[in-house]
């Protein structure tokens, strides 16, 4: 009998361990999935602070270089690469575990369990210019904010189809004065909705973690208890001094 070992051609494929990767994982059927729980449109906190407690266990658990999160997506900077840097368990593992988490995340924030499976896609993108890669990713989340608003606006009169077809074409700022007239105003939502929120290490003096944990003294995770995991619900726009404040020199 063949070896069926030799039919796994696929389970060789690696990433070089001295590049720097980002795996992003995007939600499946999450518009499903958010009708099934009642979230609140267009932004649910207790969803987002879910995906930013999921983020936080990834973390946790492959201790990535940075993490953004907006919407469905998390998007994880990785220089040291698990797994000896194979392919199909990076696309594996991370999902999988994404998965999980955000459903035991919900699960204990919800009134309303989880029925329906949630699941990611993943891959893998080679990166050089980190800062250009999460400004375009910060900008998508600003695109999602302003359209975000506008559709559930008009959603409240229209019908879907007519909701979209009022948007398309508008500019952010012809956006803007829609919701303006409508007793909206943008300036009001929090940065987290605006900016997408980043999970990285941070010293532990400036500590103001998601859920307030006073951990200093025990978490395992902080690099000899002088940074520990920090979630940022405030961001600034993306920019080199923002990624040098974090990394130094790295770039």
């Amino acid at each position: 009998m063949n070896n069926m070992k030799e039919y796994e051609i696929y389970s060789d494929m690696k990433v070089p361990l001295s590049s720097t990767i980002i795996l992003r994982l995007d939600g499946r059927g999450f518009h499903t999935i958010s009708k099934n729980l009642n979230l609140k449109r267009p932004y649910d906190e207790v969803f987002s602070f879910s995906m930013a407690k999921t983020a936080e266990y990834i973390f946790k658990e492959f201790s990535p270089l940075f993490i953004y999160t907006f919407s469905d997506e998390l998007n994880i900077l990785l220089k040291e690469i698990p797994f000896n840097g194979r392919i199909e368990k990076l696309n594996s593992v991370f999902p999988s575990f994404a998965s999980s988490s955000l459903t035991l995340n919900l699960n204990e924030s919800l009134d309303e369990k989880i029925t329906l499976p949630i699941s990611f896609d993943s891959r893998i993108i080679p990166i050089s210019d980190i800062v250009s890669y999460f400004k375009w990713r910060q900008n998508e989340a600003w695109r999602n904010h302003v359209n975000g608003y506008g559709y559930w606006a008009l959603r409240k009169t229209l019908s879907k189809h007519e909701a979209t077809s009022k948007l398309n074409g508008l500019s952010s700022g012809n956006i803007h004065q829609l919701l303006f007239e409508k007793g909206i105003n943008l300036n009001d939502f929090p940065l987290w909705q605006k900016r997408g929120i980043a999970i990285y290490k941070k010293k532990q003096h400036n500590n103001k973690n998601l859920n307030n944990e006073n951990n200093n003294k025990s978490n395992k995770y902080s690099n000899n208890n002088k940074h520990e995991i920090f979630t940022d619900l405030n961001l600034e726009i993306f920019n080199n001094e923002f990624f040098e404040s974090i990394f130094g020199k790295y770039f």
